[in-house]
């Protein structure tokens, strides 16, 4: 199995390890940078301990540490000091404006000032207005100031190093990159490849595998280049070829390596997630007029987010912050205005998807999509668009409800909407919900006036001209949803109460679990001392919460190889599908509801990584359960977490499709005999409960040997967590 590349947090640890073994006289400073906290995303955890005395912890100022940043470069040493969090940089402005850029010229020769102010930003995190947002251009333009911002394609070392030797500098980091991982060897993906123009900050250049020319090139900082690169995924399934580009740095920026990518496509498009106005992305374009005014073949196409703070719910953040959807819908409206020649003309946008006479058909059906292998049966909560109403292709189309989250799905083409099954109805997989008529039927004429003419007045914006184009800013609230707690009922002395999906969904999986599966059940006991000993000691490492259910999922993973077949499905009564990597699901109890979230490949990852994981859908659960499907269906294994204090053990079920359900009780300190003389221990109780068409007892209770032996002996331990 090939390696999967480090998370981009853990590349820039070591790129600021490897420069302070390369560079005696450079300094860190910043606020709870030092161990074992190893700053607020863990970039610096392990550079205090290794190099005392050029670490420092600051108090919280962020204008004075930029000051004594400044200092000590004019002193003759280099420095990278940590902002928090980049909307703190309005903080150290001054001193970046008035002191570290002025003193590069401004004492009769010039200065080295090799100084790094590395800047979190972004949003998508859930940390409201004033800890979310992109800073980048207030930055620009400043004199001896370079910007640089971090991104998948570039070596975090090449980065820093060259922002050290061209400082002053200020490196971006967009804070959804500290867990994504960087694409190697020049791989994104199955139908993207990259590969770098220039040198160590220069453009990354991602083009189709098969070489297709552009039909249009997104250009976007390193934050954005995920969400391009998934609206480059969305054109190239309407036929339209995509290109990136996405420069190491920002400003000064050098965009003649990239002009003859930039003279090739029918559209050259930016994409940041700051707001419009007075941006990087206005000054890539007025540097694209000066050099290809007469080649463009349309305006350049500014996209951005919404004028408005950030908030802290999920659901309107996405609406706020530039996304994927926003590109790829921009993108195509704007080709389908401009011929696939050489003239600029007004067309069809079916222009840029196929051949213009090709007529599509008078109704495209709805079908009800398969979600996931627990639910043959869906429900249809509610319709995002008024039945007689336009939509688009992709457009958000309705809301079903399976046993385990809501999925918001899409317009398989565009027409005009005839609705065949209500909110509240209940519907099969395969069955056709809906169609998507061509032209508008004579009962809903009055529709088209309504959100049909929205739609007409959104394409009119056309063409001709060059204003950004933004992400929608939320809508005023609306009424409070009505209460799901138990309301009075008749008779008077009753109180009734609705079960809500996630119950509902619980009770459906149990309901089959037993009604299907002839599960047995095996329970070990495990003394633990040796785990929490070394837990202990990882997390204060790590800076991770790492406990005994991280441990049991990884121990779980590690019995994969011996126990393969345990971690298979039923495909029917006499087929077992075996997986090749353990994806462990845990149960996840936020007191609204059990949710079984699936950790993916755990046995190729690190124990922190899992435990980032955990933290990330412990904290979904708390904020109501926003999983996606994906999220949490593909499980091959079910881990039950049950540690709370008091807790023996407990029975867990086994979750059709799958064989097996291991369970973790809570921890008890009980006497024990050691060699003889009498001790406390800490244990724990795994049960397995397995399905006894597939799994023997005799295999179950050696599976758990395994695992309890992946727990208890220190050998195994040092593996697991290595």
């Amino acid at each position: 199995m090939t390696p999967l590349a480090p998370r981009l947090a853990e590349s820039l640890n070591g790129a600021l390890h490897r420069l302070f073994a390369e560079r005696p006289g450079l300094h860190l400073l910043g606020e709870d940078v030092a161990d074992p906290y190893g700053g607020a995303f863990k970039v610096t955890k392990g550079l205090s301990d290794r190099h005392p005395g050029r670490v420092l912890s600051t108090p919280i100022s962020e204008n004075g540490l930029a000051g004594v940043a400044a200092g000590l470069a004019l002193a003759g040493d280099e420095v990278v000091a940590e902002v928090m969090f980049g909307d703190f940089a309005a903080l150290v402005f001054d001193p970046v404006l008035n002191l570290i850029s002025k003193s590069v010229t401004m004492y009769g020769r010039r200065l080295p000032m090799p100084v790094v102010l590395r800047c979190p930003v972004g949003g998508r995190r859930g940390y409201g207005p004033t800890h979310s947002q992109s800073v980048q251009k207030h930055f620009i333009g400043m004199p001896n100031l370079a910007l640089y911002e971090l991104s998948p394609f570039h070596d975090p070392y090449g980065l820093l190093a060259h922002a050290l030797d061209h400082g002053p500098a200020l490196l971006f980091e967009d804070k959804v990159l500290y867990t994504r991982r960087a694409y190697p060897d020049g791989v994104v993906d199955e139908h993207f490849r990259h590969s770098l123009i220039g040198d160590a900050s220069g453009w990354a250049h991602v083009t189709p595998v098969d070489g297709a020319a552009p039909d249009v090139v997104l250009i976007c900082p390193g934050g954005v280049a995920h969400r391009a690169l998934a609206a480059a995924h969305l054109l190239r399934d309407q036929g339209v070829t995509a290109h990136l580009l996405v420069p190491g740095r920002l400003y000064p920026v050098d965009i003649e390596p990239v002009l003859p990518v930039l003279e090739q496509p029918a559209l050259v498009a930016v994409a940041e997630e700051s707001t419009a106005g007075g941006t990087w992305g206005s000054d890539i374009a007025a540097l694209v007029y000066e050099r290809l005014w007469p080649r463009l073949r349309a305006p350049v196409l500014r996209l951005s987010s919404a004028d408005s703070i950030i908030p802290a719910a999920r659901h309107l953040e996405d609406r706020v912050l530039l996304g994927e959807r926003h590109i790829a819908e921009a993108v195509a409206e704007r080709l389908g205005t401009i011929a696939t020649g050489a003239a600029f003309v007004a067309g069809p946008v079916e222009s840029v998807y196929g051949p213009v006479d090709a007529a599509p058909p008078l109704a495209v059906p709805f079908v009800v999509p398969k979600l996931n292998n627990n639910d043959t049966h869906y429900l249809v909560t509610c319709w995002l668009a008024e039945d007689g109403a336009r939509v688009e292709a992709g457009a958000p189309l309705v809301e079903l409800e399976t046993s385990k989250a809501v999925e918001e799905i899409e317009a398989p083409a565009a027409g005009y909407l005839r609705i065949s099954a209500d909110a509240g109805t209940e519907v099969e997989v395969g069955a056709v919900i809906a169609e998507l008529h061509e032209l508008a039927p004579p009962a809903h004429a009055a529709a088209r006036s309504g959100a049909g003419g929205e739609a007409a007045t959104t394409a009119g914006r056309g063409a001709g001209s060059a204003a950004p184009a933004q992400a929608a800013p939320p809508a005023e609230p609306s009424q409070p949803a009505q209460s799901s707690q138990p309301a009075p009922s008749s008779p008077a002395d009753r109180r009734t109460y609705v079960l809500d999906r996630v119950q509902r969904g619980t009770a459906a999986v149990v309901t089959r679990a037993h009604k299907e599966v002839p599960a047995a059940f095996t329970a070990v006991e495990v003394g633990v001392d040796a785990l929490l000993a070394r837990l202990r000691l990882l997390s204060e490492e790590s800076g991770a919460e790492v406990g005994v259910p991280e441990a049991v999922v990884k121990a779980v993973a590690a019995a994969h190889d011996r126990f393969g077949h345990l971690f298979g499905s039923l495909v029917d009564d006499r087929t077992v599908a075996v997986s090749e990597t353990p994806h462990v699901a845990v149960t996840i109890d936020a007191g609204r509801g059990l949710y079984t979230p699936v950790i993916r490949d755990c046995a190729s990852r690190s124990i922190t990584d899992i435990a980032d994981d955990l933290m990330d859908f412990r904290m979904k659960a708390w904020r109501g359960g926003d999983f996606t499907t994906s999220e949490l269906d593909g499980g091959t294994i079910t881990i039950s977490i049950n540690t709370e204090a008091d807790v023996v053990f407990v029975q867990p079920i086994v979750m059709w499709p799958q064989l097996c359900m291991l369970s973790v009780g809570g921890l008890r300190r009980q006497l024990a005999l050691h060699d003889g003389v009498l001790a406390t221990t800490t244990v724990v109780v795994l049960g397995l409960a397995y399905d006894h068409r597939v799994v023997n007892g005799a295999e179950a209770v050696a599976f758990l040997r395994a695992v309890a032996d992946n727990l208890r002996e220190p050998d195994r331990l040092d593996q697991l967590v290595a």
